[in-house]
């Protein structure tokens, strides 16, 4: 906005780099340029800034798509001033002397203008296909379309605009519609999530099973094991017991030979001896008897003698002569 200072008749004017100024005295441009100072009688001068600057419009557009569903389209659309004599001389842009403001409101039938046309080229394009084809191809085409629109439009070179860009941010149903539209896509993601958490679920309890089975086998194994060294274990006690038997009866049937053996001997022995006194004469084996009796007298303490045996005794010494010279 320019700057204006009055000193009695006569007034200075200050405007930015970014304002071009055109000042006309009796209809004719006698000044024109961007960040102009200069002095002006008021009352014989009239004044238009054009701003340079580049600009932004916001632009929403609500239409219907080929099978009536509603849609809405919201994005920017930048323009700027590109020769401000020739704006100037279609639009008004005339301040007001006193304040340096603009007196009317050029700017907004600019992006009026502006918004109109692009309006029509959006509902054209939205409905020329239904809502689904518009919302998959997404807001690329409707861009394109729109940047060819305004660019083509020589109207907009006649006045001194040009449109430099045009984004779009959004393209979107209604929210009834926008909801209907997400639920087969959320019902495809729940049903791939419930299939992932089965998966997860199914995996969990096929790997509990197979821990189990694991822990199953190995008290299987285990159990194998202990029942092998309980029948190994018992074997080798009855391979001890019975090498025990074994050794027992060996040494019962070794004891019982030499038992037999010693007193087979001492039966033979005894035998022999017998048969060795049955052919003696009673004499000798008395004498015997009494020589086997005088070793043993150191551990005799009494001796009875009977007049019987003593009678018996001689008897038997007196037949003796008898008997040996019979022979």
């Amino acid at each position: 906005m320019a700057t204006i200072h009055r000193y009695g008749f006569v007034s200075q004017l200050r405007s930015e780099a970014s304002s071009h100024v055109i000042r006309y005295r009796k209809g004719r441009v006698r000044q024109s340029g961007r960040g102009l100072a200069f002095w002006f009688r008021p009352e014989a001068t009239s004044i238009a800034e054009v701003p340079m600057d580049d600009r932004e419009m916001t632009l929403f557009v609500r239409g219907r798509s080929q099978d009536f569903q509603s849609i809405a389209v919201q994005g920017t659309i930048g323009w700027h001033v590109t020769d401000p004599v020739s704006t100037a001389s279609r639009i008004d842009f005339s301040i007001d002397l006193r304040s340096g403001k603009l007196q009317g409101e050029p700017i907004e039938k600019i992006e009026a203008r502006l918004a109109g046309i692009a309006s029509q080229a959006v509902l054209q394009h939205l409905g020329r296909a239904a809502v689904r084809a518009l919302l998959d191809a997404g807001p690329e085409p409707l861009r394109g379309e729109l940047v060819a629109v305004l660019s083509n439009d020589a109207s907009w070179a006649e006045i001194g605009i040009t449109v430099v860009s045009v984004r779009l941010t959004n393209l979107a149903p209604s929210s009834e519609l926008e909801r209907a539209l997400q639920t087969p896509t959320f019902e495809t993601l729940q049903k791939k999530a419930d299939e992932a958490t089965f998966a997860r679920r199914a995996l969990a309890v096929e790997k509990e099973r197979a821990i189990a089975e694991n822990e199953l086998a190995t008290r299987t194994e285990l159990a194998r094991r202990e029942k092998g060294l309980i029948a190994e274990e018992t074997q080798n006690a009855r391979d001890r017991a019975e090498g025990l038997a074994a050794a027992r009866q060996v040494e019962a049937t070794a004891e019982a030979e030499r038992i037999r053996l010693v007193e087979g001997a001492r039966a033979d022995a005894e035998q022999r001896r017998v048969e060795t006194y049955r052919d003696l004469p009673p004499a000798i084996l008395l004498g015997l008897a009494a020589r086997e009796l005088a070793g043993k007298l150191e551990t005799i303490e009494h001796l009875n003698v009977t007049p019987d045996l003593l009678a018996t005794v001689l008897g038997e010494f007196r037949r003796q002569p008898t008997l040996t010279g019979s022979r």
